[in-house]
């Protein structure tokens, strides 16, 4: 029987600590909110990572309040009974570094100045993310996870912690992620970036809280929400239909498309700040597993355990190409790596769209392990 984890609260860890970043830059205090969901089994070995995608957040199952109208992020995948079963697994989610959503980023206040860090904020990496996060996992008093697994970034964040802490990684599941950033994402941010750039509310990422660039972040998130989709996914949903209130004429007269859009544009500055986005767009475009190696093999190759890869055939944002170069890699060097690409018209979002698909195979994967 499947079942929610019900009503869950976010907790904050902090550490007086400064955290050297990739940039060379430190970073302290750190705040970091989480969640974490089930119990931990008396050796210790069942908890399972949860890292979530570009806006994502710590709230990963469950509802804050019995009033709560939306569960977390991932409910269809975290609870009794579901994919990631709380109660055979302690499953943890954090939110990265970076963001708005508890966790230390621009709209943080920086000790030295008792202002909040705007754009004094410091350029953070992926890596970055995860060396947060294992200040987290040691604070939980963990020495193993049995898998760390997420979606998009959330797989970035997978692969480096399989690469960085080897010896307490047990299995990795990066879903629609890439070891390389491409030059089109990078584009598409780059489009996101100067839409947020040109909005005169913007001032140089000073802008006030009650009245942020609104335009131009509903605007960075409708270019970046078009490379979710896909051109069979668009056609599904919207087709070419026009808007019922507008007339075909109307020189602003609008199809469905658009208007979804400029909805979800609307919506997102409600509940997003626009320095984090803008930063944690910079560390997505920053993404390459091989920085700071000798290439693509020195880099893998500090990957001890076994990783299951999923792609959706639709992803023109991650396309399959890019995870199929990293197992074929793991696999020329001898590494247990297992590779499956889901037929699925939702683009990169097929994995938050049709989990059915594929979550028997993580299910069938996290049994053998155990």
């Amino acid at each position: 029987m499947t079942d929610s984890v019900g009503i869950v609260k976010t907790e904050y860890a902090e550490f007086d600590i400064e955290l050297q970043l990739e940039s060379g830059r430190l970073l302290g205090p750190i705040t970091l909110a989480y969640e974490t969901y089930g119990r931990l089994d008396p050796a210790k070995s069942n908890a399972v990572l949860v890292c979530h995608a570009w806006t994502g957040d710590a709230h990963a199952a469950g509802r804050h309040t019995a009033e709560d109208r939306k569960p977390g992020w991932w409910d269809d995948m975290i609870g009794p009974g579901k994919v990631l079963d709380t109660e055979r697994y302690f499953v943890i989610c954090s939110n990265v570094i970076g963001s708005c959503k508890g966790s230390t980023g621009p709209t943080s206040v920086n000790p030295r100045t008792e202002k909040p860090y705007n754009l004094s904020f410091p350029v953070i990496m992926v890596r970055d993310m995860v060396r947060a996060q294992k200040l987290l996992i040691d604070h939980l008093g963990l020495d193993s996870l049995l898998c760390v697994i997420g979606g998009s970034m959330g797989a970035m964040q997978a692969l480096e912690w399989g690469i960085h802490y080897p010896q307490m990684v047990r299995s990795i599941i990066p879903i629609a992620g890439t070891g390389r950033t491409s030059p089109m994402a990078i584009a598409l941010n780059a489009l996101a970036r100067q839409a947020i750039f040109n909005d005169p509310m913007w001032k140089k990422g000073n802008y006030k809280t009650e009245h942020p660039p609104s335009d131009g972040l509903a605007l960075a998130r409708a270019v970046g929400h078009i490379s979710f989709l896909s051109d069979a996914s668009m056609h599904l949903k919207f087709g070419r239909r026009f808007s019922a209130r507008d007339g075909m004429f109307d020189f602003f007269g609008q199809f469905e498309v658009e208007r979804y859009l400029e909805y979800n544009g609307g919506s997102f500055v409600e509940r997003f700040d626009t320095n984090s986005f803008l930063y944690l767009a910079k560390a997505l475009d920053l993404y390459d597993v091989a920085w700071n190696f000798d290439g693509l093999e020195d880099a893998l190759s500090h990957l001890r355990c076994p990783s299951l890869w999923f792609a959706f055939s639709s992803d023109w944002l991650y396309t399959p190409d890019q995870p199929e170069q990293i197992v074929k890699t793991l696999q020329a060097l001898g590494k247990p790596a297992s590779y499956h690409l889901v037929q699925s018209d939702y683009g990169h979002d097929s994995f938050l769209v049709e989990p059915e698909k594929f979550t028997h195979l993580i299910v069938e994967f996290l049994d053998r392990l155990q």
